[in-house]
């Protein structure tokens, strides 16, 4: 699948700006600039060491196109693993296309989706998961998926299972030499010490996989539906803490008739909010649309708040909502849920303490004047294991991965088993090559063309 020849492409956005970088990489990305290069210094390109960076002037035959730096890698001491040269030149998008062009007619090749980086895993200079890691630190909106996305570009858990699997091929190896001696009664692999590191294997892949639920979330945002009844200040409350004019506000019941979603940072945590129609008995079709996406929306979120209205808390109102809540908390479980009484600036200290003794449980906010919206984001902040920022834990966030520990957590067990069972070698070899492929899928010591092609044609070209 390495191809031999030159690619160049954009590394920097499209558009006009102060400097654009242009990317050239491919054994002769060297050769293919000097000739149209020269430098302040007078020296050639080809005579210069590696990791070094040149003034000078880039021509297109006799016509000057443009005052450029050059940065030199020379292979193998490159992202790619091959030569590159980088060109910083204006930004003027002519002037990019200019360069583009001009070198595509040299004998370059536009750089497909993610190939430097495809380039860079196919020389070894980082393993797949690192090379996905790429994609997931240029996509990363937080502090927080930052964190995630550089451990891993760095190593993450990925030198744990490579470790951890040469530990296993080198059993399997012995129990492969068992087969050879099969007449022989004899065994070669040290059945206690292959116990031990299965047990360890096991280990780590459930500590991986138990943490791919809090990954996931903080890769993408952690999903907050905001619910309750029509009117009850939930469209106020998401723009109180976007602190913008996301959401529609208004007196008219059923103003919200879908989803409206936006993401806020919270100590370096996104936090996805879910403004959803009011739940309410309707015969207004379209309403009752967006009162169905909103259950589903509560059924999704990994966080739930639910609103009342201070104002309306009275009496036998009251009562009907420490039901309501009591219902909330047992058709929810497993999920966090926020009970929210919204507009407690409206009401007076005698009906605040009566609906306190009534809903222990609730937060008292005002998303008008902002009341209690700081104790609001400490508890949803309280809901999220954020120790992770502050050690070096292995968090996984890719779905890949997920599936792939999943896979070789289920063949190691097997070959827990078949050793309990004293299964014959041969047998006992099947699960433990398994085991070997699911974790070289990750790292990338097991992969496909097609494989590849998928997770490359994500990264956005140029890198």
């Amino acid at each position: 699948m390495l191809e031999q020849d030159t690619i160049i492409a954009l590394a920097t956005p499209s558009g006009s700006g102060a400097i654009a970088v242009i990317r050239i990489s491919g054994v002769d990305a060297i050769e293919r600039v000097s000739p149209h290069f020269r430098a302040a210094s007078a020296r050639e390109l080809t005579a210069c060491e590696s990791h070094t960076v040149h003034l000078g002037w880039l021509y297109k035959g006799e016509r000057l196109l443009d005052e450029v730096l050059i940065t030199l890698f020379r292979a193998p001491r490159s992202y790619t693993g091959e030569n590159v040269v980088e060109i910083s030149c204006h930004g003027s998008q002519y002037i990019q296309q200019e360069i583009l062009q001009f070198f595509l007619k040299q004998g370059c090749r536009m750089a497909r989706a993610g190939e430097f980086t495809l380039r860079a895993f196919l020389h070894g200079k980082m393993d797949l998961s690192q090379a996905e890691a790429v994609a997931d630190l240029i996509a990363s909106e937080n502090e927080a998926s930052h964190l995630l996305a550089l451990r891993q570009m760095r190593g993450g858990y990925s030198s744990e299972i490579q470790e951890l699997r040469n530990q296993l091929i080198h059993f399997a190896s012995m129990i492969t030499l068992e087969l050879d001696f099969s007449g022989e009664d004899v065994e070669f692999a040290d059945r206690s010490a292959f116990r031990r590191l299965l047990v360890e294997l096991h280990g780590l892949l459930k500590r991986l996989i138990d943490s791919f639920a809090m990954g996931n979330v903080i890769k993408k945002g952690i999903p907050i539906a905001i619910s309750g009844q029509p009117n009850v200040g939930k469209s106020t409350l998401l723009n109180a803490l976007l602190k913008e004019e996301k959401a529609i506000v208004s007196d008219i019941a059923g103003t919200t008739r879908d989803a409206i979603e936006d993401e806020i940072t919270l100590n370096g945590i996104g936090f996805r909010f879910i403004d959803t129609a009011g739940i309410r008995e309707t015969q207004d079709t379209v309403e009752r649309i967006g009162i169905e996406r909103t259950l589903e929306k509560m059924e999704m979120a990994r966080i739930l708040i639910y609103m009342m209205d201070a104002a309306e808390l009275t009496d036998s109102n009251l009562t009907r909502a420490r039901t309501e809540s009591e219902e909330l908390f047992q058709k929810y479980p497993d999920k966090p849920i926020v009970l929210l009484v919204n507009k407690i600036d409206r009401v007076s200290t005698k009906l605040r303490d009566e609906i306190g003794a009534a809903l222990p449980k609730a937060l008292f906010i005002s998303a008008k004047t902002g009341e209690g919206l700081e104790q609001l984001q400490q508890e949803l902040l309280g809901f999220i294991e954020t120790g992770f920022l502050r050690n070096e834990d292995p968090v996984v966030s890719n779905s890949r991965h997920y599936e792939a520990l999943i896979k070789a957590q289920e063949a190691i067990l097997r070959v827990q088993e078949a050793l309990d069972e004293e299964v014959p070698s041969d047998l006992l070899s099947i699960d433990i090559n398994q085991a070997l492929f699911h974790l070289g899928e990750i790292t990338g010591e097991i992969t496909s063309d097609d494989l590849l092609g998928n997770i490359f044609a994500n990264f956005c070209i140029g890198k």
